[in-house]
């Protein structure tokens, strides 16, 4: 059945789009702000914080509370990691849906995959965590040698473990970064529209989809 499909490979972002995992992201990052007397911030503050990796993601933490000391900034880093650490998994699930549209994926022998700003580690702990090991062909955060979201580095290297072609790959995100990705990527790209960004940013990149739900792509996908 999947020789005769039009895609072969879903690519998922992870944070906003796969996970909600905002309540681990605002928790951890608050706990790191609080050793530094700042602090802390909202989980709406946050949604507009995260998305570029965790380093991007603290100074853009510290400059929400006013701080843009250099010294500070490079202080909290190995504070965040270490904090993430324990606690990237805090309060984390799937988004309603995901797990009946990735089930339904592998069911008509679709390969399905994670690309991630995350640090590697966290994101492949994150994803064993929720959907359990070896749910997903392949699993690619942040890392050495593979450059962040936009770069389509990461997408293209997942598309090439599950064998697809980017023509034969949807790539799914939450934010202008992942609309970037998949743009970059030249495969067919689907903004999310449940996760921490709105309609408008994603909208502005003109991706091939929109989605209110995650099982609203199911037509396509069975094409």
């Amino acid at each position: 059945m999947e020789a005769d499909m039009k895609y072969k490979c879903l690519i998922f972002d992870l944070d906003g789009t796969l996970v909600n995992s905002i309540h681990a992201l605002t928790y951890c990052t608050n706990l790191s702000l609080e050793k530094f007397g700042l602090g802390p911030l909202t989980e709406e503050q946050m949604m507009t914080i995260v998305g570029d990796g965790y380093k991007m993601q603290m100074k853009r933490s510290l400059a929400a509370c006013g701080d843009t000391d250099e010294a500070h900034y490079e202080a909290i880093l190995p504070v965040y990691m270490e904090i993430f650490g324990k606690y990237c998994n805090y309060e984390m699930h799937p988004y309603d849906g995901i797990v009946e549209l990735t089930s339904k994926a592998k069911e008509l022998g679709l390969k399905i995959a994670v690309v991630s700003n995350k640090p590697d580690a966290q994101a492949k702990k994150t994803v064993e965590y929720v959907f359990g090991a070896g749910y997903f062909d392949t699993v690619i955060g942040e890392q050495e040698g593979v450059p962040k979201k936009p770069d389509p580095s990461g997408a293209l290297k997942a598309a090439k473990i599950c064998g697809a072609d980017p023509s034969e790959c949807l790539y799914f995100g939450d934010t202008n970064t992942d609309m970037k990705t998949g743009k970059n990527a030249k495969m067919t790209t689907v903004g999310v529209l449940w996760g921490f960004r709105g309609r408008e940013e994603l909208a502005a990149f003109q991706p091939e989809f929109l989605l209110e739900k995650p099982l609203d792509i199911l037509t396509e996908i069975e094409k």
